[in-house]
C-alpha cells in the first residue's frame, strides 16, 4: 500500500509540561504513525501556556525531532483557546473570493477588541445560513499576533517552519474523528463528551455529530497528583513524576494519594456536565464520555467516572485504528496515545 507523505506536517503540541510531536501518513481512509517523540518542557520556559523562553523551548523541540528521526521540517502548532476569538458572521452568498476577503476584514474590526495591526486572523466559509439562503456563515478566528509569534519563534529556534497555526479546540475536534470507532453509531446523531486531562489544565468538550458545540477549560490536571506525591513522600518534582508513571511508591499511595485525586477527577467531570446542561435550553446528557490525557491511564478511572455520573465512559484512543511504525513504537507512542489528541489533530492538517 502507498502511504502518502505529500505536504506532510508534524503535529507539534507545546504545553507547560511536555512537547509532543507526531507525524502521520495516509492511505485511503487509513492512517499510520510514522514517527513520534516527547520531551519534558524546560523549567520556567512556559507560563500558563505563554512561551517565555523561545530558545529553550526550541532546543527541546530540536531534541524531540532528533529522537523521532524525521526529516520533515514543516509543523502545525496551536494557540490555546483562551487566546483566540471566534465568531460566526454572515456574508452574502454571491461574493467572490476577493470581495469576501475585503468584507471579512471590514467586519472583523467590529468583533476584535484590539487594533487590527496587532492581530492575526483568518476565516473559513462554513456553508449556507440556515435562516437565509442568500447568506452564508463564515467562521472568523483571530488572536493577537504576539501569541502566534511566540510559538513561531520557538519552532524557528529548532530549525523548523510553522506552516499551520491552529487553535487547540479545532485540533481537538479534528482528532475526535479518529475515535469514532469508540462512539455509538460513529458519533452521528449522538452527544459525546470528551474530557482531555492535561498537566495543569483540562478541556471538557461536547460534540454533536462530531462537531464541538460546547467547550470549557478549567485548572485541574496531572500536575496536582505529582505535587501531592512530592509533598507526601518528600520527592523532587522529577522523581515524583517518574514514580507516578513507573510505580514503586509505598503501599499507602493508592488509598491516601491516588484515590482522593481520582475522586477529584470525577467531581470535575460531574461539575463540567452540570455547566454544560445549564449552558442552554434543551441541553441533554451526553450519551458517552471519552476520557483522554495522561490521567486517563490511571487504572479503572473510566469505570469510576461512569459510576459517578451515570454515563457510559471509555478511555479515548485516537491511535486505536492506526498502523504504527516500529520507530514510533520504540518511542512509546502506544502508551502515550491518550495524551495525543491535540498533536494528532494538528498532524491531520497534512491531509486538508
Amino acid at each position: 500500500m502507498f502511504w502518502s507523505r505529500a505536504r506532510s506536517v508534524i503535529g507539534l503540541d507545546i504545553t507547560t509540561s511536555s512537547i509532543k510531536l507526531i507525524e502521520l501518513t495516509q492511505s485511503g481512509r487509513s492512517y499510520r504513525v510514522e514517527c513520534y517523540s516527547a520531551e519534558p518542557s524546560p523549567p520556567n520556559s512556559i507560563n500558563e501556556k505563554t512561551i517565555v523562553d523561545a530558545e529553550a523551548v526550541g532546543e527541546a523541540v530540536r531534541r524531540a525531532i532528533k529522537r523521532a528521526a524525521t526529516n520533515t521540517e514543516d509543523v502545525a502548532i496551536a494557540i490555546n483557546g483562551d487566546a483566540a476569538i471566534t465568531k460566526v458572521i454572515q456574508m452574502p452568498s454571491n461574493l467572490g473570493d476577493n470581495e469576501l476577503e475585503s468584507q471579512v476584514e471590514i467586519q472583523a474590526d467590529q468583533y476584535i477588541p484590539f487594533p487590527m495591526e496587532e492581530v492575526s486572523y483568518d476565516f473559513q466559509v462554513m456553508g449556507e445560513n440556515a435562516n437565509d439562503p442568500d447568506m452564508m456563515d463564515v467562521l472568523l478566528v483571530a488572536t493577537r499576533t504576539e501569541n502566534v509569534d511566540q510559538r513561531r519563534a520557538a519552532v524557528e529556534a529548532a530549525g523548523l517552519k510553522a506552516r499551520v497555526v491552529d487553535v487547540e479546540a479545532f485540533a481537538l475536534e479534528n482528532a475526535c474523528n479518529l475515535m469514532t470507532h469508540q462512539m455509538p453509531e460513529s458519533g452521528m446523531d449522538h452527544l459525546v463528551a470528551v474530557v482531555d486531562f492535561g498537566a495543569s489544565s483540562t478541556t471538557f468538550s461536547v460534540l454533536q455529530d462530531l462537531r464541538v458545540i460546547y467547550t470549557r477549560d478549567f485548572n485541574f490536571g496531572g500536575q496536582q497528583l505529582t505535587e501531592e506525591i512530592m509533598r507526601v513522600y518528600g520527592l523532587s518534582l522529577e522523581d515524583a513524576g517518574r514514580a507516578k508513571k513507573e510505580g514503586g511508591l509505598p503501599s499507602n499511595y493508592q488509598p491516601e494519594v491516588l484515590d482522593p485525586f481520582v475522586d477529584d477527577m470525577t467531581q470535575q467531570v460531574s461539575r463540567s456536565l452540570q455547566f454544560f446542561l445549564a449552558s442552554g435550553g434543551g441541553r441533554e446528557q451526553p450519551d458517552q464520555i471519552l476520557v483522554c490525557g495522561g490521567c486517563a491511564n490511571i487504572p479503572g478511572v473510566a469505570d469510576l467516572i461512569s459510576s459517578k455520573v451515570g454515563i457510559p465512559t471509555e478511555v479515548g484512543d485516537p491511535l486505536g485504528q492506526m498502523k504504527i511504525s516500529s520507530k514510533a513504537k520504540s518511542q512509546g507512542v502506544t502508551h502515550d496515545s491518550t495524551a495525543l489528541l491535540t498533536a494528532c489533530g494538528l498532524a491531520l492538517r497534512s491531509f486538508d
